[in-house]
């Protein structure tokens, strides 16, 4: 008995040497590929933080509207309180898990200007909008799924300025959806084109038409039809950081609204004048061409 156990330890003591010895020589066999890692595919994470400040028309409300529709990875806020505390924003952005603010700054009920921001380091762009035009005021024939995800196109314009190849790369961050967006759809049908015409930005959106309606069993023929909404962005200043910093671009044509009604009040100002001055002329010559009575004119001799 005691001859058995002696040989079942022997032969258990070999194979943990035969096993030992293999696992060196499997640790030292450098003849064997070496699989390199796998790098991570990135991930596109980007969120926007959509708000206003106080004071929005209801046009400018439906513009915000219509970009929440357009745009599944967007998180509407409430409005600003205050105009002067723009600062207040990357914070806001951080507490909503977002990278990229869209904020509506309306002034005087009828101005409307629109930051376009990367939080919290920047850069930022404010611009003013013109020819606004809403989904609802349009009336396109084009319809798109709502959340799905949308092509951006921008003008060859965007590649020949400093600030336009800037401004194209904060809107692919702002306007591109994630695929893996929370209420986007893996679809694709339409299209968003910025197109650079006179200093400005002009925005259209078009559905991705792929069959021929009155054909629907004929060869595909790719077309576009225009959804909306439609406006035109005017870009004033570029900042370094987020809502803030040194001024990277400044667009030297650019005149306020509030220096354009201005100028037209003046204008009118100086033709009411004008008219004032030639009435008090024309009542001047007036009385110059006015006759002295005679004392021997019928009226006086016959009374």
């Amino acid at each position: 008995m005691a001859s058995i156990l002696k040989t079942q330890k022997t032969n258990a003591s070999k194979a943990d040497a035969k096993g030992k010895g293999k696992r060196k020589a499997e640790a030292m066999d450098i003849d064997e590929e070496v699989q390199a890692p796998v790098p991570k595919k990135l991930k596109n994470k980007q969120r926007v933080l959509l708000l206003s400040s106080r004071g929005i028309t209801h046009r400018m409300r439906h513009l915000m509207n219509d970009l929440e529709t357009l745009l599944p990875h967007v998180k509407k806020d409430s409005k600003l309180d205050s105009k002067n505390h723009l600062h207040l924003l990357p914070e806001l952005a951080d507490l909503n898990n977002c990278n990229n603010t869209l904020y509506f700054e309306a002034r005087r009920h009828e101005d409307l200007y629109i930051w376009a921001a990367k939080t919290p380091n920047g850069p930022s762009i404010k611009m003013h909008v013109q020819n606004v035009h809403t989904m609802d005021e349009l009336k396109m024939t084009g319809n798109c799924l709502k959340g799905s995800r949308g092509i951006v196109s921008f003008d060859k314009e965007f590649d020949e300025t400093e600030w336009g190849r800037l401004t194209k790369e904060v809107f692919t961050h702002i306007f591109g959806v994630p695929p893996q967006a929370r209420k986007a759809k893996p679809f694709i049908d339409h299209i968003l084109t910025f197109s650079i015409l006179d200093n400005k930005i002009w925005f259209r959106n078009f559905q991705i038409v792929e069959k021929d309606p009155l054909q629907p069993n004929g060869p595909p023929q790719t077309s576009l039809v225009e959804i909306g909404p439609r406006f035109v962005l005017t870009p004033i200043r570029i900042f370094e950081g987020a809502f803030s910093g040194a001024t990277v671009y400044s667009n030297p044509e650019f005149i306020s609204p509030a220096a354009v009604r201005s100028a037209l009040k003046r204008e009118k100002g100086d033709k009411y004048g004008k008219r004032k001055d030639a009435e008090q002329e024309r009542v001047g010559r007036k009385e110059l061409r006015r006759l002295e009575e005679d004392e021997l004119a019928v009226a006086k001799v016959f009374s």
